[in-house]
C-alpha cells in the first residue's frame, strides 16, 4: 500500500512538474505522510531519485519539438550542476530556515507580478544572444541551482519565471529550457544524497517509471496548448506554492 500511495503521488508530481514546475509540491509531502518517521534526507533522496528521471524525459520530449538554445542551456545546465552541489553542502553549515518565511513573500510578488502583466511569456522574444544570452542563463542557472541544493520549494517555478520574465522566453520555451536547468540540478542533489546513503532504490525504481509516464503526458499536454496552458498552469502552481509555504512557515 506504501509502494501504491507514493507511486501515484509520483505519477502526478511528474504530470504537474512537466508543465510548469512544482512537483516537489505533491511527492515531497506524500512522502512525508507515508513515512512520517523517516529521516527527512532519505525522503528528500527518494523524491529526487524519482523526479530526475520525468525532468530528463520532458527535456527530451521538449527539445523534439521546440527549438532549444542549447549554447545557453548546456552552460547553464553545468552551472546548475554545480550550484546545487555547493547549496547541499552550504546546508550542512548553516540553517536554511530564514528562507522558510521569506519563501511565500516571494511567490506572492512572482503571483502579482505574472497577473499584472497580462501579456507576460505570451510572446516569444529572447532579450539576448549568443554569449550573452549564455552568460544570462547561466548566471539564473547557478542561482537557483544552488538555491535548489540548498532549500528546493518551487525551484522549477522560478526557472521558468526568469526565463519569462528575465530572458523574455515564451511559458513554452522557458519551460522546455528549465525542465534542463532542473534535471541536472535534480541529478546534482540526488548523487549526493546516493553518497550519503539516503536513496531507497527499491522505491525508486518503481516511482521513477510512473513520474516518466505523468511527464510524457504533461509535456504533451503543454505542447499540444501552447504558453496560454502553460501559464495557467503555472499560476495555479505558484497559488497552491503560496498556501503551502504559508502553511509552513507561519502556521504550523
Amino acid at each position: 500500500m506504501e509502494l501504491l500511495l507514493v507511486t501515484l503521488a509520483s505519477l502526478f508530481a511528474g504530470f504537474v512538474d512537466a508543465i510548469v514546475g512544482g512537483g516537489g509540491l505533491i511527492l515531497v509531502p506524500a512522502l512525508f505522510a507515508v513515512f512520517p518517521n523517516t529521516h527527512p534526507a532519505t525522503l528528500f533522496g527518494v523524491n529526487k531519485g524519482a523526479s530526475v528521471w520525468g525532468t530528463a524525459a520532458a527535456t527530451l520530449q521538449y527539445a523534439q519539438r521546440v527549438k532549444m538554445p542549447w549554447h545557453a542551456l548546456l552552460p547553464a545546465a553545468a552551472v546548475a550542476f554545480a550550484g546545487s552541489l555547493v547549496g547541499a553542502w552550504t546546508v550542512t553549515v548553516i540553517s536554511p530556515d530564514f528562507l522558510r518565511r521569506a519563501l511565500p513573500l516571494v511567490l506572492l510578488g512572482v503571483l502579482a507580478y505574472t497577473l499584472a502583466k497580462k501579456q507576460l511569456g505570451h510572446r516569444h522574444a529572447p532579450r539576448f544572444s549568443g554569449r550573452r544570452e549564455a552568460l544570462a542563463a547561466s548566471l539564473l542557472g547557478v542561482t537557483i541551482g544552488f538555491y535548489d541544493g540548498f532549500f528546493g520549494p518551487g525551484t522549477g517555478s522560478f526557472f521558468v519565471f526568469l526565463f519569462v520574465r528575465w530572458l523574455g522566453y515564451d511559458f513554452l520555451h522557458a519551460s522546455a529550457s528549465a525542465k534542463l536547468l532542473n534535471t541536472a540540478s535534480n541529478l546534482s542533489a540526488l548523487m549526493l544524497f546516493a553518497w550519503k546513503g539516503h536513496v531507497w532504490w527499491h522505491f525508486v525504481v518503481v516511482m521513477a517509471v510512473a513520474n516518466v509516464a505523468g511527464s510524457l503526458l504533461g509535456t504533451r499536454l503543454a505542447l499540444k496548448h501552447g504558453s496560454g496552458f502553460v501559464r495557467q498552469v503555472f499560476i495555479v502552481v505558484v497559488s497552491a506554492l503560496i498556501l503551502k509555504t504559508t502553511y509552513d512557515a507561519w502556521l504550523r
